[in-house]
């Protein structure tokens, strides 16, 4: 299975990202500049960390007329995985292609540390990881505060589209985070996106291996092993 992993100006997680998904399934992966609209046929698209067009603006808002960007999001209209870490996460958002926002931390500091998250739904990097799952993660984010409208939270919750939730509730969140949310979908549950770093959790010998079930649960899912209507019965 091929990974796409998009480039932007600032991006410094991306030949992490390349690594760690070679690293966990044994597949191939790509580096993708953000000018470009070839994802070179990738079955996967990786959105890394990192400091986007130095964060100007807001976190990830120039990326969205990235040429890339109309790439990805017609391979996630398509049903192919889309994952964004971190500041890929904040760009997600920024093109619509998740809902919500992501604001600076409460308390206006830099969080860079290893939480703990629970796998709270199935999806196409969480469906691998089994319902219930507790991950341990790094965070490194000044602007990984989740938000979005009372009324579109609900909805958000009421189908299942919350994948990560930090734990323990309230003294586990890092950030001030909404619902302690820490990663969410799409409802196609293709596209997702999380603050904490799995491709920094790849290794034991670099501190742990919670983040393999992520990246592996694309295999999985393009496996056609679960899909949204199985998943959330199982």
């Amino acid at each position: 299975m091929r990974a796409a992993v998009i480039v932007f100006p600032g991006s410094n997680c991306d030949e992490d990202a390349a690594a760690a998904w070679r690293l966990a399934t044994g597949g191939e992966a790509a580096l993708v500049w953000h000018e470009s609209t070839d994802l070179g046929g990738a079955d996967a698209i990786i959105l890394p960390g990192g400091f986007a067009h130095g964060d100007y603006l807001r976190c990830g808002a120039m990326c969205r007329f990235s040429p890339a960007m109309r790439a990805v999001a017609a391979a996630a209209r398509a049903g192919r995985p889309v994952l964004g870490i971190c500041n890929g996460f904040q760009i997600l958002c920024e093109a619509g292609l998740l809902p919500g926002a992501l604001a600076r931390n409460a308390g206006l500091d830099f969080r860079c540390e290893t939480v703990s998250v629970r796998v709270e739904a199935p999806s196409a990097w969480t469906v691998a990881c089994g319902p219930g799952a507790v991950l341990r993660l790094p965070i490194a984010h000044g602007d990984g505060r989740y938000w979005l409208p009372p009324e579109e939270r609900e909805a958000l919750i009421a189908r299942d589209g919350v994948v990560l939730r930090y734990v323990p509730a309230g003294a586990g969140n890092p950030n001030g985070s909404v619902d302690d949310i820490a990663g969410v979908c799409n409802p196609g549950r293709n596209v997702v996106g999380l603050m904490p770093h799995p491709e920094r959790a790849a290794e034991r010998l670099l501190g742990g291996e919670d983040g393999i079930g992520i990246l592996r649960s694309a295999l999985a899912w393009a496996a056609g092993a679960a899909r949204p209507e199985e998943a959330l019965r199982a």
